[in-house]
């Protein structure tokens, strides 16, 4: 019974971390219809900002006020630099120049970090662990980022249901020619929607950085996870990734644990099985 609390505890952990890190990736495909081959490597110069700033400031979650900022700065950069000449061209053309995005994200990391993995300590006071049964405990700092994760999810659904922007991304997921007919800069809208999803992966990757090591390509993964979670919620559906990116979630710590010669393709095996029974996702377009 301990090893399956552990599990699920684990698996919402994970979700949650997958969750902040896809959000932006299907709030951009499904809005601005661009596929983003990039988004992973936001998750890892993430990573490497938490390195940084956390070197420079003592502290994580200092470093994660510093880093978000900078995070939607530079998102709105790439978006005014690159990603706005691709609203009108054909997915091959987007697939191309953010996989150039990723070639040269990962030579600035090489250049600037180097190749070998670096750690990212955890605060003092979140070193220890709580004790879920007589004799299992959980680490505090996992806990930490579940925490986290579900506060700037909650913030960003927040932000999409009940603000005058999040209308405007709705409508424009929804209508684009409609919005721009009603007077509405979609250019504006379009790099405030990337630059957030930008800054939710890059605070993905910073609030993991102290789980894991950080080291060159460590976003591939996550880009891929990415990805699968948006099929299985449905393109456009943040409440569809929430949902996808909590079934991956179970679904990778319990077959690390029953089925580990099987864990890596369980998640694959669960988007066939959503895409036979919904092929628009679990909350997405029929």
């Amino acid at each position: 019974m301990d090893l399956i609390l552990t599990q699920i505890i684990n698996g919402l952990q994970y979700g949650l971390l997958i969750f902040l890190a896809a959000s932006g990736l299907t709030l951009v495909f499904g809005i601005m219809g661009v596929i983003n081959l990039s988004h992973g490597s936001f998750y890892m110069l993430g990573a490497y900002c938490a390195l940084t700033l956390t070197g420079m400031l003592g502290d994580i979650f200092l470093a994660l006020l510093v880093g978000i900022p900078l995070a939607f700065a530079f998102g709105a950069a790439i978006e005014w630099l690159f990603i706005r000449h691709l609203y009108k061209r054909d997915h091959l053309q987007q697939v191309l120049l953010t996989f150039g995005l990723i070639l040269i994200f990962n030579e600035l990391q090489r250049i600037f970090w180097g190749p070998q993995p670096q750690s990212v300590p955890v605060p003092k006071y979140l070193a220890g662990n709580i004790p879920i049964s007589e004799v299992m405990g959980y680490p505090i700092y996992r806990i930490a980022v579940a925490a986290i994760c579900a506060l700037l999810a909650l913030g960003m659904m927040y932000v999409i249901q009940y603000t005058r922007i999040g209308r405007m991304i709705r409508a424009g997921e929804s209508n684009r020619e409609m919005l721009e007919a009603l007077g509405v800069d979609t250019r504006w809208l379009f790099r405030f929607v990337f630059a957030g999803g930008v800054s939710l992966a890059a605070a993905a990757g910073m609030v993991a950085a102290p789980i894991e090591s950080v080291y060159p390509g460590i976003g591939e993964h996550v880009l891929i996870i990415s990805f699968v979670v948006v099929v299985i919620g449905g393109i456009g559906s943040v409440r569809g990734a929430f949902v996808g990116a909590l079934l991956i979630g179970l679904a990778d710590a319990f077959g690390k644990v029953y089925l580990p010669q099987a864990a890596s393709v369980l998640v694959y095996a669960l988007m066939a099985a959503v895409l036979v029974m919904r092929p628009g996702g679990l909350l997405g377009r029929a």
